[in-house]
């Protein structure tokens, strides 16, 4: 095991690398701890946590809201958690995000800590102190942002990981390397899922570079006032289609970032050459790269996405592979290219 410290304005989040998922009693002492959990990740893990307290719930994005909040919370209270406990995240984004919210709703905020157990989870939605829950088809519409005391990274939990979701996290592997670093992209270009699945190493490796460029980019603007928004490359478009279509976020954002590689050809003078090589690579990890889909209800939606400013969107474009830059597009623009580009 090794660890890293990363400052925010709230607190310095310790993230554990390699690290396992027995050991939490030993990394944080005088708390009573309190595992959340879907019951797909019990159902293949209980005996590592359920020395603890464990509240579970459906697995599923569909169960992302206010009920099962409220579910955890009640739950809470029948434990008798206090300002003293620690909520232990242990699953993939879904649980992740709902554990971050109800902690830092609970007696107005409680200690939590996360330990992702998916590629998605442990590349993108552990870190950054994004929480929150969906309401109907708008996702993440309720949420804080809050950290973490702690991330711990368990890498056995990914032996268990269905190949979909692998592919489901690579995804926002990609997103990084297209908006961040050009030579990741050339390293993924070198690479394979296979591969990555079949190497330890290479994908400790992989995840850690990934959760060096999210914290690089969220700590120097935490709260979404400019850098972190380049983190919404593929997401305008593909939050949209994840929740009309019920398709995996990591599928979603995928599209999301066609999408957007197309815009950025149109308006941005983005080369096509480039756009079509992030196309190549999206499809060399097994990620879908259109879809068939009502164009106006996307665009309805996207009237209501948090990236809105008036009569527009604030977009993330590419300049080049590695380099992104925010572009407001007003809503009339969108609509013009929208069919165009999805």
């Amino acid at each position: 095991m090794h660890t890293a410290e990363y400052t925010f304005s709230q607190r310095t989040v310790s993230c554990y690398f390699d690290a396992d998922i027995t050991s939490i009693g030993d990394l944080i002492k005088d708390v009573n701890i309190v595992i959340v959990t879907d019951e797909n990740i019990f159902e293949h893990h209980a005996e590592k946590i359920s020395v603890f307290p464990v509240i579970k719930f459906t697995a599923g994005e569909e169960h992302k809201n206010q009920a099962t909040a409220d579910y955890i919370i009640n739950e809470l209270i029948k434990l008798g958690a206090h300002k003293n406990t620690c909520l232990v995240a242990v699953g993939g984004g879904v649980v992740t995000d709902i554990t971050g919210y109800v902690a830092s709703v609970y007696m107005r905020g409680i200690q939590f800590g996360l330990v992702p157990t998916s590629v998605l989870a442990m590349v993108d939605a552990a870190i950054g102190g994004k929480n929150g829950i969906d309401v109907g088809v708008y996702k993440n519409m309720v949420g804080t942002i809050s950290q973490p005391e702690f991330i711990l990274y368990d890498y056995s939990f990914l032996e268990t990981l269905p190949v979909k979701e692998w592919v489901n996290g690579f995804a926002e592997v990609i997103k990084h390397a297209c908006i961040k670093d050009e030579l990741l992209f050339k390293v993924l270009e070198k690479y394979s899922l296979h591969e990555y699945q079949a190497d330890k190493t290479l994908i400790a490796d992989l995840i850690e570079k990934n959760v060096e460029i999210k914290t690089s980019v969220v700590t120097n603007d935490e709260f979404e006032k400019g850098e972190r928004k380049l983190l919404n490359f593929g997401h305008t478009i593909g939050h949209a289609i994840e929740n009309l279509h019920g398709i995996p976020h990591g599928h979603a954002v995928s599209i999301g970032m066609v999408a957007a590689c197309n815009l950025s050809v149109q308006l941005n003078n983005f080369h096509a050459d480039d756009a079509a090589r992030i196309v190549r690579l999206l499809a060399r990890y097994h990620l879908p790269v259109d879809v068939e889909t009502d164009h106006a209800k996307v665009l309805e939606v996207l009237k209501m996405d948090k990236k809105r400013q008036g009569e527009g969107v604030q977009f993330i474009l590419l300049q080049k592979i590695g380099k992104a830059e925010i572009k407001f597009i007003s809503l009339a623009e969108l609509e013009k290219h929208f069919k165009e580009i999805v």
